[in-house]
């Protein structure tokens, strides 16, 4: 194992399986071909081909569109399709900025292959014996990926918030850490992969942020979604990220890319360019 299969398994896809996913004529996102087929059962909301699923045009505006999209979603969460609805509410567009062509569920993001964002804060202690980080073991009731590794804060980017403020949100739901404290978070760039699952496409970006703390801080999880931290020297976190699947798959990108920047991994590893690439699949 190395670095490099972490990278190439949150790259796995194969894009024959799919169709367009296009609003407005804008195209935003892929659809599995066999859940395209079952988009047909909407006639009023969806068009289906061959070659792409689009909604409707009568459906003419971000309010309608948002809305027409949900009713139909709901039937697939009724019928167990679409697991662990949450409630909230991501952008579906052609770019992080937008124009914004509708809000979608969070959990239906996938199955439309849309671009999904999110904040990822390394959270990492500095001691004269070298670097220390935080490590968060996800609860074991959690829907997706219970009981694995994660970063130390972690959570989706929702409609409505800015990155900061969605990283002090997170901050303290996750890990109990003072506004005042988060709000020294700094943005330091962004990973992404496009990973096929099975309920479709994943071609996501991780805002990620590096947060020193106190030696004496310790994080207490909030909202019930982490189960325990760990605070392990960083060649203990490498050495978990390079040679086990642990962690959840797309926090080895953002660990990788912790290591690059540090230092860790540094210019003359053998993998090092094609490591550095690979961050931005």
């Amino acid at each position: 194992m190395s670095f490099l299969d972490r990278i190439a398994e949150c790259n796995r896809h194969d894009l024959a399986g799919f169709v367009r996913f296009v609003v407005a004529g804008t195209p935003v996102g892929w659809v599995k071909r066999s859940f395209a087929a079952r988009l047909t059962g909407f006639p009023d909301v969806f068009t289906v081909d061959d070659e792409t699923v689009a909604i409707s045009p009568l459906l003419a505006t971000y309010e309608a569109r948002t809305r027409a999209v949900a009713d139909a979603l709901r039937g697939f969460a009724a019928d167990g399709t679409i697991k662990g609805w949450r409630g909230e509410l991501y952008p579906v567009g052609a770019g992080f900025h937008g124009p914004h062509l509708l809000a979608m569920e969070r959990t239906a993001i996938p199955f439309f292959g849309v671009r999904a964002y999110g904040v990822h804060v390394n959270g990492f202690v500095r001691r004269a014996t070298g670097l220390e980080m935080w490590i968060g073991r996800r609860a074991v009731d959690k829907p997706t990926f219970p009981g694995m590794l994660d970063n130390f804060v972690a959570g989706g980017q929702p409609v409505g918030i800015g990155l900061l403020d969605n990283v002090i949100k997170e901050a303290d739901e996750e890990a109990g850490v003072p506004a005042a404290l988060a709000r020294q978070a700094r943005p330091i760039g962004l990973v992404s992969y496009c990973q096929e699952t099975a309920d479709g496409l994943k071609p996501d970006v991780l805002f990620n942020f590096d947060l020193e703390l106190p030696d004496d801080f310790a994080p207490i999880n909030r909202d019930g979604e982490i189960a325990a931290f760990h605070r392990w020297p960083v060649e203990r976190v490498m050495a978990i990220t390079e040679t086990t699947r642990k962690f959840k798959f797309n926090c080895n990108l953002v660990n990788i890319d912790f290591f690059v920047r540090h230092g860790l991994i540094p210019p003359d590893h053998p993998d090092y360019v094609e490591i550095v690439r690979g961050l931005h699949g």
